[in-house]
């Protein structure tokens, strides 16, 4: 399997390259590697799901056509649903809003045994605030702190976090933007405001910089994923939850005592 982890950007912000491809030249070079992963994850899947003593929660971040759903359904492919959650977090609801800005994560952390899977996060709560000037600088440094202060205590309580920032280029999004104008069965996904937000681009770019480098910590790192390719992204992601699986090393628990001297007639 080729070391992808060493590569120039893939952890810091100043390097990073939404079109790198490295080390594959194309999708088929990619692609049996990225076949035996979705095998590995399956597996692992399985025995975490068994062992039901600790959990993995994946947030997912990006610009709009970053390829957030996109990842789960290519990546999570082979999983059992009963052993994943994905959750979606979209504008707060008046109940949301009602509470602190970590309440909603909280109610949707996954339980020992599965996978949670957050398609957005509490991170929406310093960017978008943050670029229609609806949060200030102190009160989104103080955000980022109760954020890496939660994600400290799901770690130390059995919860290992992976954060992915999919990152396209503004002229890889108006490509995708354009595509689902054109396509029927993809322009329900489709809103003005996808439009409008692209005005706030260089902004956006910003906030998410400064959000990364706040909250990119020992115990919740980010991991930078270039996503102008979709294969190359898919890959990135399954394989960094494939080797975090691994370290985990969940085990199947013991067999109830005596089943070796049933006889099933």
């Amino acid at each position: 399997m080729k070391n992808i982890h060493d590569l120039p950007g893939y952890h810091h912000w100043d390097r990073f390259d939404p079109d790198d491809t490295r080390p594959f030249k194309d999708k088929s070079e990619a692609k049996p590697e990225t076949e035996i992963l979705l095998t590995h994850l399956e597996d692992l899947q399985y025995r975490l799901y068994a062992e039901s003593r600790r959990a993995l929660l994946v947030i997912l971040q990006g610009m709009d056509t970053s390829g957030k759903d996109g990842t789960i359904r290519h990546v999570m492919s082979g999983v059992s649903p009963q052993g994943c959650r994905v959750t979606a977090f979209k504008v707060p609801t008046p109940e949301e809003r009602a509470h602190d800005f970590l309440w909603r994560i909280h109610r949707n952390v996954p339980p020992a045994g599965t996978i949670g899977i957050f398609n957005r996060s509490h991170y929406e709560d310093v960017l978008v605030t943050r670029v229609h000037g609806q949060l200030s600088d102190e009160e989104a440094e103080r955000r980022f702190r109760r954020s890496n202060d939660c994600e400290k205590l799901l770690v130390k309580s059995g919860t290992t976090i992976l954060k992915f920032y999919l990152g396209i280029s503004k002229e890889e999004q108006k490509k995708r933007l354009e595509a689902r104008l054109e396509d029927p069965q993809k322009r329900w996904k489709l809103s003005p405001s996808d439009i409008a937000e692209r005005r706030f681009w260089p902004h956006y770019q910003k906030c998410y910089a400064e959000a990364i480098r706040a909250t990119s910590t020992q115990h919740a790192p980010w991991r930078l994923v270039p996503a102008n390719h979709k294969w190359y992204r898919n890959h990135l992601v399954a394989y960094t939850i494939v080797k975090t699986l691994k370290e985990m090393d969940p085990h199947y628990p013991p067999a109830a005592k005596g089943l070796s001297k049933l006889k099933i007639r």
